[in-house]
């Protein structure tokens, strides 16, 4: 018995219209942070804590031994605990060395996962003064926010602390204009190099020093009252600063004070 074609078409006609069932969503999976690392929660967000000056890493020390605690009693709310810092370069001394910088004195950054039991933790940790954010409720950073900081973070180039800018008197304190003072013109952070525009026999020259090490900020006038000899005088002199005139011995008043007030 063969089939009738019409009578299959019209089935096939009849499916086509049905609309074709969705598929059902998937559950929400945690977030990875990085290749390697372990998947990170969802509900988990970073926040901002104020603290003592001073006591930022005793905080974190202190979350830590919390963070601990809580993990053994099945309960792992508290994620992490970061002390922003950077690498910085210095010379102290005579001598450089390089140290780490907190970048946001008086912060701390937790990723946590927000409850009224994590907020009690973090709240009462000795050091703690309180969330960071408007209202009653703590405000988590934005992704982008965490993002940008978290590379900053990664930079593991130091950087040195320039405490100088343009237009500020300094002294060159090593290479062959030695003991030179002359005036800043101009500061190259990221090639490392500093340009000082010294005096030589009156005229400005461009020196361009290879680390802003080699540059110390100095105040002009005490540098001009001190008794130098040999060739510390003549730099002074090629400079163009001159030596304070001394000044008149001020006369005490023969009445004392307490005496005009009887």
């Amino acid at each position: 018995m063969t089939e009738d074609p019409t009578v299959e078409q019209k089935i096939k006609e009849i499916f086509a219209d049905e609309p074709a069932p969705e598929p059902a969503p998937a559950p929400e999976a945690a977030v990875p942070t990085a290749e390697g690392e372990k998947p990170r929660d969802p509900r988990a967000k970073w926040f901002v804590i104020h603290t003592y000056s001073g006591y930022e890493n005793k905080v974190r020390t202190n979350l830590e031994r919390r963070m601990q605690s809580m993990r053994s009693q099945g309960g792992e709310k508290i994620l992490e605990v970061l002390v922003p810092t950077e690498k910085e370069k210095e010379i102290k001394g005579g001598k450089r060395r390089e140290v780490d910088r907190k970048i946001y004195p008086g912060y701390v950054l937790v990723d946590m996962i927000m409850d009224d039991d994590s907020w009690y933790v973090v709240r009462n940790t000795p050091g703690v003064t309180g969330f960071v954010g408007s209202g009653a409720r703590p405000v988590p950073l934005e992704d982008q926010e965490v993002k940008r900081l978290l590379k900053q973070l990664r930079d593991e180039t130091p950087k040195y602390r320039i405490t100088f800018q343009k237009g500020s008197q300094v002294r060159i304190t090593s290479g062959p204009f030695m003991d030179f003072t002359g005036v800043v013109d101009e500061v190259m952070v990221e090639k490392e190099k500093v340009r000082v525009l010294v005096s030589i026999f009156g005229r400005a020259t461009p020196v361009e020093l290879n680390s802003p090490g080699c540059v110390q900020v100095v105040r002009l006038g005490r540098l001009c009252r001190l008794r130098s000899r040999g060739w510390r005088r003549r730099s002074l002199l090629l400079s163009g600063c001159r030596f304070p005139r001394a000044r008149p011995r001020r006369r005490r008043p023969s009445v004392p004070r307490w005496g005009s007030m009887a």
